[in-house]
């Protein structure tokens, strides 16, 4: 066929006597039927070249309809920048597909890799290939609502604001319901409690409080005890205060990416000038976050999914995971707990002390009464003894 094209645009477009003065004996000698040939001939009278034409067929009743995609589109124009990815397109798209009764249209909702594609398409979304796949990533949840509240403090500085405000929020690890935000002139151990007892107040008292190593929350790298009022909070409260290890901000991920999402929205609303205003901000961001946002942890807002719990955890009701297990241990005689049959040494000074221990897997990580990380350990389970733990 290379020949044929090649001889017919010698011949139709620059003059050329490519064929002999007889195109049908050319073509019966170089066994090509006739049919074929003026196809390709009239082809190429008419665009100056043989180009192949797509296959793809004029209709596609898998094609997404074009109200949908103007709907993905629209969609997303009019959520913010900070809440405009597909995922938050999609939850929007469900509902307005029931306020308008697609299906009765015969429309479906598309999947979400089907909207990223529009996206795409209408040039709204810039690829990222060498990202990172979500499923590459191990996601760690308790099993229920109030089995542990992660608190942390963020710095907001604006220049509205006379000094740089410190806002501490506490986090539902399993609903990531914001059970409590509340803004400080800094970060102590007295703003941090009262934050505390507003979680307390408003959901109740949690199973585990769990917080980085700054200085609000813990003495360990501090030799003054104003922080051990923090201890005394939770400790008082019937909870368990568990810190994460230094130089580790995983541990409290959920409440540290949280931040970024409530600086978002910051972003969008009109500056505060005082600590009073900036704490009215907080409140409400607390109310649309909770009730209105979508998560995609339970594809519903937090309160959603907290509201939908059978049960409810609490100091009286230790967390029990499939992929994790919370247990309290008391240290013997000798310095040891035993976990799973086999004894794990902490060491002689620790002895008759109660030991908060998690268990992820094989990897063993042991808290104090204060929540200070005594150590961890990868569990071996061909030794019976596992020695002792490694210093946090």
């Amino acid at each position: 066929m290379k020949l044929l094209d090649a001889a017919l645009v010698a011949a139709e477009v620059h003059g050329a006597d490519a064929f002999e003065g007889n195109f049908a004996r050319w073509c019966r000698v170089n066994g090509i039927s006739r049919a074929t040939a003026y196809r390709h001939r009239q082809r190429i009278i008419e665009d100056g070249a043989w180009t192949a034409l797509s296959r793809r067929p004029a209709t596609s009743r898998n094609a997404t309809p074009e109200r949908v995609r103007d709907a993905i589109i629209t969609i997303r124009e009019d959520l913010p920048a900070h809440e405009n990815g597909a995922e938050q397109i999609l939850y929007r798209l469900n509902a307005l597909a029931a306020e308008q009764s697609w299906a009765e249209r015969g429309w479906m909702v598309p999947a979400r890799s089907t909207v990223h594609r529009i996206l795409v398409g209408a040039g709204l979304v810039v690829p990222e290939p060498r990202k990172r796949p979500r499923s590459s990533y191990r996601r760690f949840s308790y099993a229920r609502p109030r089995d542990c509240y992660q608190i942390d403090a963020t710095i907001v500085s604006l220049p509205t604001l006379p000094c740089p405000a410190v806002v501490f929020e506490v986090l539902d690890d399993h609903t990531r319901v914001l059970v409590a935000t509340h803004v400080a002139s800094s970060e102590n151990s007295t703003a941090a409690v009262r934050a505390l007892q507003q979680a307390f107040d408003a959901y109740g008292v949690p199973a585990l409080v769990l917080s980085d190593n700054g200085l609000a929350f813990s003495a360990r790298f501090s030799k003054s005890t104003a922080s051990t009022r923090f201890t005394r909070a939770v400790t008082d409260s019937g909870a368990r205060l568990i810190h994460s290890s230094p130089h580790h901000p995983q541990t409290c991920g959920k409440v540290e990416r949280h931040h970024q999402t409530f600086k978002a929205w910051l972003a969008t609303q009109d500056p505060p000038t005082t600590l009073t205003q900036l704490q009215r901000l907080c409140h409400a961001y607390q109310r649309w976050y909770n009730t209105q946002r979508r998560h995609s942890v339970h594809d519903a807002p937090p309160q959603t999914a907290w509201q939908a719990a059978p049960l409810l955890g609490g100091p009286e009701l230790l967390p029990v995971q499939q992929d994790a297990f919370v247990t309290v241990r008391k240290v013997s005689s000798t310095g040891a707990i035993t976990i799973r049959s086999r004894p794990v040494t902490i060491g002689l000074w620790r002895a008759g002390e109660t030991a908060t221990t998690l268990l992820d897997g094989d990897h063993l990580t042991v808290y104090a009464a204060d929540g200070q990380p005594l150590g961890h350990l990868q569990l071996d389970y061909s030794k019976k003894h596992q020695g002792r733990l490694i210093a946090a």
